[in-house]
């Protein structure tokens, strides 16, 4: 390399030969998609509603409309951009307000409630469909939530001009922005005319790539769970089934998780009433599920006007929309996905100030690993693990109460990130 050094390089390596690459890529992804969403149910959803997004945008935004566009991935950074997206709803009523989903999991939950004006699947991030996504919505000021860079999209965006802001956003080393190769994402950020990051630590990394237009805001999902401390979490099957005992939620659970909580239930004791809410509620895997227990088990859909049977010990959550309130029942709670998934939401039952039990994999997930430290979150590898930690918890209300109070003042310490990002749009619109 002689005298050319590692920090030239690094600033200087042209995006053009990448994009191009990029753009080929994209294109080849099309009829692959194509073929495979004959065979797969889940990409046969996500070609086919990609299909309806232009008519619905051309039906519903006029030319002389003003609008603002949020993008998300799927349901978990719904929940982190639905704070800005209500406050945007208030304070600028005379916005129509779109939200593009990248994941069916996220759409086809939350496409007939939300906020929002319109909400469609984001088209795949080719040139052609970027600008015609654009050229439809026009938007004054674009939000994109956490990891959601698109560089076709912000492309255009830069090119029009348009106020266009990453929220909640969490950087690591291990990103390619951060990497020799990484130019072309890099230049990609440069469409951005603000970050909100969640941590010093993602500012830092952005100063080391020379952006600046940076603020520490934290993340948004805490205003988001601070919210459902204010709504009212009563459910009567779960007055009926609880009748005051103590209460185990399990929830967003797989099939590993199940390992663990299977046995340890089978063999409990104590008078505790447990909720298990499986992250997958198709039919043959809840019955499989229920078929493990040796206690008498019910299933959601099973139970009538009459409510949750007396003798019911276990109960399988196998709908959804319900997890959230059923934690403000628990004793304890688990989470599942620390295994192999993918660890779920620990925010909504660490709001409540109950302890929590996690599988061992959970970095990358700033949240969980915050609280392992801090010690409000224990986490569990094996059954016999599981069983002690369980026990330590049942017998000790002390200990649940000191687990719970970690839990509970770390997401009330976390929460402004909203207002902090408000202040911003307020200068923009």
């Amino acid at each position: 390399m002689g005298c050319f050094s590692f920090k030239e390089m690094y600033f200087s390596t042209k995006p053009i030969f990448l994009r191009f690459i990029y753009n080929i890529l994209t294109l080849i992804v099309l009829p692959i998609l194509w073929l495979v969403a004959i065979f797969n149910p889940k990409i046969k959803v996500f070609v086919a509603g990609r299909r309806q997004t232009f008519p619905r945008l051309e039906e519903n935004i006029k030319p002389s409309d003003k609008t603002i566009w949020m993008h998300v991935a799927s349901l978990g950074e719904y929940e982190q951009g639905l704070p800005v997206l209500e406050g945007l709803k208030e304070a600028y009523p005379n916005y129509k307000l779109i939200l593009s989903f990248f994941s069916p999991s996220g759409y086809e939950v939350k496409k007939n409630s939300t906020p929002a004006d319109i909400v469609v699947y984001l088209p795949l991030d080719t040139s052609s469909n970027a600008k015609r996504f654009l050229e439809l919505t026009h938007p004054s000021l674009a939000l994109f939530i956490k990891y959601e860079v698109w560089p076709n999209y912000l492309k255009n965006l830069k090119d029009l001009g348009t106020p266009t802001l990453l929220l909640s956003a969490l950087f690591s080393e291990r990103q390619s922005y951060f990497k020799w190769y990484g130019s072309f994402l890099r230049d990609s950020l440069k469409a951005f005319s603000h970050f909100f990051v969640q941590d010093t630590g993602s500012k830092q990394l952005l100063d080391r790539i020379r952006f600046s237009n940076c603020t520490v805001s934290g993340d948004t999902r805490f205003d988001r769970v601070a919210q459902i401390l204010e709504q009212d979490n009563r459910l009567d099957f779960m007055d009926s089934f609880t009748n005051n005992q103590a209460c185990f939620v399990a929830g967003s659970t797989w099939p590993e998780d199940e390992a663990l909580l299977v046995p340890f239930i089978n063999t409990l004791k104590s008078p505790l009433k447990v909720v298990i809410a499986p992250h997958n509620i198709k039919k043959a895997t809840i019955e499989k599920l229920k078929e493990s227990f040796t206690k008498k088990a019910y299933c959601f859909s099973e139970l009538t006007d009459a409510g949750v049977p007396e003798d019911a010990e276990v109960l399988i959550v196998d709908t959804i929309g319900l997890l959230t309130k059923i934690y403000s029942y628990a004793s304890v709670a688990y989470v599942g996905g620390g295994f192999a998934t993918g660890l779920h939401n620990t925010l909504e039952p660490a709001v409540f100030g109950i302890p929590i039990l996690i599988g061992p994999q959970y970095s990358n997930f700033k949240e969980a690993e915050d609280l392992v430290n801090a010690g409000g979150i224990r986490t569990i590898a094996s059954p016999e693990a599981f069983a002690k930690t369980m026990d330590e918890l049942l017998t000790s209300k002390s200990l649940q109460q000191k687990l719970g109070t970690i839990n509970g003042h770390y997401v009330k310490n976390k929460q402004g990130a909203t207002a902090v990002i408000f202040d911003h749009i307020n200068g923009l619109l």
